[in-house]
């Protein structure tokens, strides 16, 4: 992500919101300051989709909505486009483009956004309350972080690791498999050592 600077001042998020609506591209902002959302290669799709389609087939006896990278998510002071973004029960929406109550959100790690996705983006995402589970998903080899919150500041860390692991989703009484994730995607020999 690099820093959009059109005006020499912070920009309010009513400003970046009205920016957004009328861009054509997709941009994040956090504290006053607009980033660019640079595009994804062809992995971080593949595995965004298929995390996409598993985390639908594992959910669809709930009532929830699994949903693409295209709809920004507010957070304290910032606003982001996750991976995937389930909200489970009536979705709460600021002028209908918007969410305020997720309760899943899924980054695929990129060497560009990673140290974000698990710094201050972990950080806001912590203080969402309807959050209840945080997915980080591994391109070089078959590994997702699970954050599970198990407080008002505690959350549980388990990681998967392997093709034949399965992420227990215990909130939803659901369970994806890496295998599902990572299907169609390929290891180079180092990567998976």
């Amino acid at each position: 992500m690099s820093a959009l600077r059109m005006h020499p001042h912070c920009w309010t998020e009513a400003e970046y919101l009205a920016f957004e609506r009328a861009s054509d591209a997709k941009h994040e902002y956090f504290d006053g300051q607009i980033y660019d959302m640079v595009g994804a290669s062809f992995r971080h799709n593949l595995i965004a989709a298929n995390a996409h389609f598993a985390l639908r087939s594992a959910l669809d006896k709930h009532p929830c909505l699994v949903l693409q990278s295209d709809l920004r998510v507010k957070l304290l002071g910032a606003y982001v486009y996750p991976d995937i973004t389930v909200v489970c029960g009536t979705p709460q929406l600021a002028e209908q483009d918007t969410l305020l109550n997720p309760t899943l959100i899924v980054e695929v790690l990129s060497p560009s956004t990673e140290a974000h996705d698990r710094g201050l983006k972990w950080q806001r995402y912590q203080r969402l309350e309807s959050l209840q589970d945080y997915l980080l998903i591994a391109q070089e080899a078959p590994k997702v972080e699970h954050f599970t919150r198990r407080g008002a500041r505690q959350w549980l860390l388990n990681i998967y690791e392997g093709l034949d692991a399965v992420i227990a989703l215990a909130n939803y009484a659901a369970n994806v498999p890496l295998a599902a994730i990572y299907a169609n995607v390929t290891f180079a020999e180092s990567d998976s050592s």
